[in-house]
């Protein structure tokens, strides 16, 4: 039971650009690679879809689901403005998430301050509290991982080649500009390089102590010109990405819809 929650606090976690296509002028400079694995790692966002891409979309919309192998399963409606990064999510399910509540479960970040309600009614409690300052910034980070990845802060390292169940993939390291505030992660993303997709990746979760690393494994959807990892699945691995015979923990994303027309106003408590 501890492995799963810790599974479960991992897939909550990360850390945390959007608008036009590229103009004639943008397109004609020069891109200087940091190294092999920032030119593959570009490569990869601009089959995805990059983040000024994503901006241009204003806002998303979309059904959540995660359920852990002793079939617990939190079921939420997201919905965030890029511009602020402004998050929320309402729970119709929260058996993982904020247990101790019942019935409606509204958590949300305005731009300024983190907020909690169950059934309406406005929630104080710290210790909840909390737990909403780490879900709203994830769930955010999730959702935009692969075109964040191109941030000024991330480093990179070509580790190496590696073939997996007959596919052969380019296997890169990443890793993030000191934070004294903060606890450093590292990825480990596996770009699938027939496809320049990140089919899996590595991640651990040092805010709670975990160094081993953790596989997420995904499948994209095209949105609206944007290739989003829609179905994914997760579980304890090694740096050589081998994983056990333990089951998954399962997370879907469905009913993606962007340009909603959502204002910053909505995301008061």
């Amino acid at each position: 039971m501890q492995t799963t929650k810790l599974l479960f606090i991992a897939f909550s976690f990360f850390f945390f650009s959007c608008g036009n296509k590229k103009t004639n002028s943008e397109k004609e400079t020069p891109i200087t690679f940091k190294n092999k694995g920032h030119e593959l790692v570009y490569n990869t966002v601009q089959k995805t879809g990059n983040y000024q891409m994503l901006a241009a979309k204003k806002d998303v919309v979309y059904s959540y689901s995660y359920q852990t192998p002793d079939g617990k399963t939190d079921i939420s409606t997201e919905k965030y403005i890029f511009d602020g990064e402004f998050s929320y999510g309402a729970y119709t399910k929260h058996e993982r998430t904020l247990t101790d509540l019942e019935g409606k479960v509204e958590q949300g970040y305005d731009g300024n301050e983190y907020w909690l309600k169950n059934n309406g009614e406005i929630i104080t409690d710290s210790a909840a509290l909390k737990k909403v300052a780490f879900n709203r910034p994830t769930n955010f980070y999730w959702f935009c991982m692969i075109q964040k990845l191109l941030d000024p802060s991330v480093q990179y390292q070509y580790i190496k080649e590696q073939t997996i169940e007959g596919t052969a993939y380019d296997v890169v390291k990443i890793t993030f500009e000191a934070n004294p505030n903060k606890p450093q992660d590292i990825y480990q993303v596996y770009i699938n390089k027939e496809t320049k997709l990140i089919d899996q990746f590595l991640f651990t979760v040092m805010d709670f102590g975990k160094t081993d690393p953790l596989l997420m494994q995904m499948k994209y959807e095209n949105i609206d010109g944007i290739l989003i990892p829609t179905q994914r699945k997760y579980k304890a691995s090694n740096w050589d990405a081998e994983v056990t015979d333990a089951p998954w923990i399962l997370v879907n994303w469905t009913n993606i819809k962007f340009n909603n027309g959502l204002q910053k106003a909505m995301f008061k408590k």
